[in-house]
């Protein structure tokens, strides 16, 4: 090879690689199984004649407290369609578990996640993407997200849940809405005043995620959850993925300071998250989530800890 052409080579090798790369095989991960949630809604949870665990939710405890080890056995007593699920996908596994890493630099957040989704029945719900995976962040604004994660936003009357009747509701929060009961918050918003209030309180959840396919490159997107689900137009969450060996792993960046309306993440403060799994072609409920964890930088009491690398 002539001097000229490996020098081009080279050029274009440098070029192509992250000015920084974390070497995930030095940061420490924790397992988390990702269950299958049926129609388990945040009413149906705070429901003692419906939900054993009600009453304990309302003298206090959350979700990961009673749970945290059971997933896989409920995942796989709600995906049989034994238990709040009408519409069973036949030969979906019940769970998914996942490795999880977190770290960051000067500049940047990156969480890494390592899982094989096992056989996936295609669910013919999104064609476009064979695999989702998403994280939701809440740096504590949002009460309920706090102590319930994700379900926090998934509500009865939404989208293929019990109480949608038809509707295409998103997951949304329910102290933006005016009228809320066991069925949800219906379409009726506070005023403007009251929601802007509460935006500017850090009522507000975001979400990361990379959409999937195998081959091809990973499409990252990021949004909000207020009244409703919404995806920004421009993301400032990239995405990296590779799939070997009928297993996925994924690297999810952004910048620590993104601007409004991503959230800070700042050591000191103490953030809690939650993971989403959609596999099989499959859309809206029909996902593996996690019981809510926290996360914190460099040091400090969080399930997770993002040290600096």
């Amino acid at each position: 090879m002539r001097a000229s052409t490996a020098a081009t080579v080279l050029i274009g090798l440098l070029a192509a690689t992250p000015a920084f790369a974390v070497d995930w095989a030095k940061v420490p991960g924790k397992d988390v199984t990702l269950m299958y949630p049926g129609q388990s809604s945040y009413e149906w949870v705070l429901t003692p004649s419906e939900h054993s665990g009600g009453f304990k939710i309302r003298e206090g405890k959350n979700c990961h407290e009673c749970h945290t080890g059971e997933e896989d056995t409920m995942g796989n007593l709600l995906v049989s369609g034994k238990k709040n699920e009408p519409a069973p996908i036949a030969g979906k596994p019940g769970f998914v578990k996942a490795s999880v890493k977190f770290a960051h630099d000067d500049k940047n957040m990156y969480v890494h996640l390592d899982f094989a989704p096992g056989t996936q029945p295609d669910a013919k719900m999104d064609a476009a993407n064979e695999t989702k995976v998403t994280m939701i962040i809440n740096d504590g604004g949002v009460a309920e997200s706090n102590r319930f994660g994700c379900w926090a936003a998934c509500h009865d009357d939404a989208a293929t849940m019990p109480s949608a009747a038809g509707a295409e509701r998103t997951k949304y929060l329910l102290k933006t809405h005016a009228k809320v009961g066991r069925q949800g918050g219906g379409d009726e918003l506070k005023p403007a005043d009251e929601l802007a209030k509460l935006k500017a309180a850090g009522y507000e959840l975001e979400y990361w995620q990379a959409r999937l396919n195998p081959g091809a490159k990973a499409v990252a997107v990021a949004g909000t959850i207020f009244d409703k689900r919404e995806e920004l137009k421009t993301s400032a969450v990239t995405a990296d993925a590779t799939f070997a060996g009928g297993a996925w792993s994924v690297t999810l960046t952004r910048p620590l300071v993104a601007g409004a309306p991503y959230k800070d993440l700042v050591a000191g403060k103490t953030y809690t998250i939650g993971f989403a799994i959609h596999a099989g072609h499959t859309a809206r409920r029909f996902h593996y989530v996690s019981f809510e964890r926290t996360l914190v930088l460099d040091q400090g009491a969080g399930d997770f800890v993002a040290t600096k690398q």
